[in-house]
């Protein structure tokens, strides 16, 4: 087990590794992620809308 001198030196050093976005990468990352969302919600509204519809066609809800 390293004494915890060295281990502080090893982890600065592979932090000094990491490669940051840029803002621009992360302004378009964040866009992707909200249009993902904002999809995906639309299409879980549209499922259960038909899930619904069939549902109540099929136990006569509906009448």
């Amino acid at each position: 087990m390293a004494n915890p001198f060295e281990f502080i030196q090893q982890v600065r050093s592979e932090a000094a590794k990491v490669t940051w976005p840029t803002r621009r990468e992360t302004m378009i990352t964040t866009g992707m992620v909200l249009l993902m969302v904002f999809l995906a919600s639309i299409f879980f509204v549209v499922v259960d809308q038909v899930i619904l519809l069939v549902l109540s066609f099929i136990l006569g809800f509906g009448r």
